[in-house]
Parts: C-alpha cells; structure tokens; sequence
C-alpha cells in the first residue's frame, strides 16, 4: 500500500515539499530545489529543477537543509535500506539487492540496454527519480538513469559516501564519491527516532 503524503513549506522560499513517513521515518518525498550558492539544475535547464530538484557539491549540502531538516547519515540511510527490504543486520554503510525496487518512482526511469524497466513500485512513497549528477568542469550525466544523493557520512577530506539507485536494476547501494561533485538532496527531518525496521514492521 503507497503511504499517504503530507507537505511541507520550506520558509526560506516558500517551495511546497511532499512528505512521507518511512517506518519511523519522515523523509521530503522529493529532491531539494532550494537555490543555495553553487547549486545547479542538470544541463542549467530550471526545468529540470521542477522535477529532479537542483544539484549540490557535498559542502554545500551539508548546509542546505531547511529547518528542522537535515542531510541522512549513512546510518540513516541505511534504517531506510533496510526498512524497504525487510532485512536486519547492523552492516554500515548498507547495500541491498531489493530495497531500489521499492524506493523508485513508478514511471520516470529509462529502460536497461538488457530489457529492464528501472522503474519501481514505489510502495513507500520514497518517489526516488534518475536527477543524473554533475561535474565540477560543469557537465552532467545519466538523467534517466541514476539517482545520488549525499550523506553527512566522511570517508576522507576530500571523500564522502552518497546513496545511489539505477536503472540497470532493483539495488539500492553505496559508493564514495569526490566532495565536489554534484548530486541530489533528499532531507529527513530532525528528531526521526532511529529504529531500525523491516517490510515485517509496516
């Protein structure tokens, strides 16, 4: 059953989010478009912003979260994970082979070189779309095809983890990537109880 969707305005702009609850959850069912400094729209096309939200270096979304919002840390990413696959453990970061399935938009994913739709059930209201990601020379790629998003989570200085989904199939999965690169934000809001939580738990 696709969970019910609430809103939420972000002062700062005034720009209207949906809202879904997760487990315990709340998440913005949709991509931050918030115009922070060194954001960008894929190819700088605002239409691309109205439906995969804006892009941003991960300094940049560290800070951009409006109130009583905040960037997921791989740990809360993962309660996602594996809330959307039914599985426990306490492996972090988290890498499930099924959890995409239920994360992804039912339409709005291209279709594999092998014949596999990416779209998904979208069952959770998560809504997850392919926003691609951009260079730090200022190109982009993969619109369509893939969906980043960072966490707060460092590996290095100059490394941080994201979260990923494709089109090439149902795993939802993480990866490290450059700090100036250019991917999606999707926020959870402050004071989420952080239970870890499986399909059994809907």
């Amino acid at each position: 059953m696709k969970k019910t969707k609430e809103t939420f305005t972000d002062p700062r702009d005034g720009r209207v989010y949906k809202t879904v609850k997760i487990g315990e959850q709340i998440w913005l069912a949709e991509n931050l478009a918030f115009d922070a400094p060194s954001s960008k729209f894929y190819k700088n096309d605002e239409s691309n912003g109205e439906i995969y939200g804006r892009l941003y270096n991960w300094e940049t979304a560290m800070t951009v979260s409006p109130p009583g919002w905040h960037l997921p840390s791989n740990e809360e990413w993962d309660i996602l994970y594996r809330y959307a696959d039914g599985k426990s453990g306490t492996e972090s970061p988290y890498m499930s082979k099924t959890a995409g399935k239920h994360l992804k938009a039912a339409s709005g994913w291209n279709v594999s070189e092998k014949g596999h739709s990416g779209n998904g059930t979208d069952d959770l209201g998560f809504t997850a779309l392919p926003g691609g990601y951009g260079y730090r020379g200022g190109t982009f790629d993969d619109i369509g095809n893939y969906a980043h998003w960072w966490s707060t989570s460092e590996r290095s200085r100059c490394f941080a983890y994201y979260r990923g989904l494709d089109y090439e199939d149902d795993e939802a999965y993480w990866d490290i990537y450059r700090k100036y690169y250019f991917f999606s934000v999707r926020c959870i809001k402050d004071d989420t109880p952080k239970k870890q939580g499986g399909q059994n738990d809907r």
